[in-house]
């Protein structure tokens, strides 16, 4: 009999970057992400990752190995420094995909964000996304933040029943891109 292969979380590192741009690139979906920059997305988000001072930096992100292979990421940030981190990623949009967009703000201060978890196809249907979720929702409340908030969407159900399962509930909606995500937020145990 074969020992189950070992699960860790961590953060993130640069080295990390191939596998969080593909993690990230799964949350936003190939549609977005080619909308955003045509057959180079994968690309153009791995060099936002590598970056330290965008909203998709290694530096705020978290990634799970299963047997020493990165099988998920998540990344997420202090909602006060939404517009200062997700500047650079719209500059970079522009500058190397032309694209120019207007973006609402899908978080503010006083919530920690979680702006995307992806999970690798491979691994998926093992809890590896729920243990990230968990894990960024957890090291959040122990620096302090009192609420962590993220977004979904009505064609995901299956991800709305892991995040109430999670503790997050429903409080509202907001236009993301044109498209109208539900606002979730889980509140620090007292």
């Amino acid at each position: 009999m074969t020992a189950a292969p070992e699960i860790t979380l961590r953060r993130a590192t640069a080295d990390d970057a191939p596998a969080i741009a593909k993690a990230i690139t799964m949350a936003f979906g190939e549609d977005m992400t080619r909308r955003l920059c045509g057959d180079r997305g994968q690309e153009v988000i791995e060099r936002i990752v590598r970056r330290e001072d965008t909203q998709y930096s290694y530096h705020n992100c978290a990634v799970c190995e299963v047997g020493g292979i990165v099988a998920g990421a998540v990344c997420g940030y202090d909602g006060a420094r939404l517009h200062e981190l997700r500047q650079p990623v719209l500059d970079i949009l522009r500058e190397e995909c032309g694209l120019r967009i207007t973006v609402t703000d899908e978080t503010s201060a006083g919530e920690f964000y979680i702006d995307s978890v992806g999970v690798m196809p491979e691994m998926r249907g093992r809890g590896i996304g729920a243990r990230l979720l968990e894990w960024m929702r957890d090291t959040a409340f122990a620096a302090g933040h009192g609420r962590v908030g993220l977004l979904v969407d009505d064609i995901n159900p299956k991800a709305e029943r892991l995040y109430q399962r999670l503790g997050f509930r429903r409080v509202g909606e907001v236009s993301f891109i044109g498209h109208t995500m539900h606002r979730m937020q889980c509140e620090k145990p007292q």
